[in-house]
């Protein structure tokens, strides 16, 4: 089992839980608004007069053959439009009750 939390432009959400469902991955949790900076060349998602964009982020547990195949669909949407911003990180799950 992996975890992969992404965090994303709110304009994404509705593109990433419909590729999460098609993948096979139908649980994850969303945070509708979180801030943030991107480390390289992310804009900031702030919500505030100079920055307005916000940015949300989901944490979704998805099975070992399943993960390459999500951040793989994930990598496609941010190369396809890069300035919205988008980041996923992948790490292993040790055990599950």
């Amino acid at each position: 089992m992996k975890a992969i939390f992404i965090a994303f432009d709110q304009a994404y959400y509705e593109r990433i839980t419909d590729m999460l469902l098609r993948s096979g991955c139908r649980g994850f949790t969303a945070w509708q608004e979180v801030q943030g900076r991107g480390s390289s060349t992310g804009e900031p998602h702030y919500g505030t007069h100079a920055w307005p964009s916000m940015a949300s982020s989901i944490m979704t547990m998805v099975e070992d053959n399943k993960a390459e195949l999500v951040l793989d669909k994930l990598h496609e949407m941010d190369v396809a439009t890069p300035k919205l911003g988008l980041r996923a990180f992948m790490w292993s799950i040790e055990k599950t009750i």
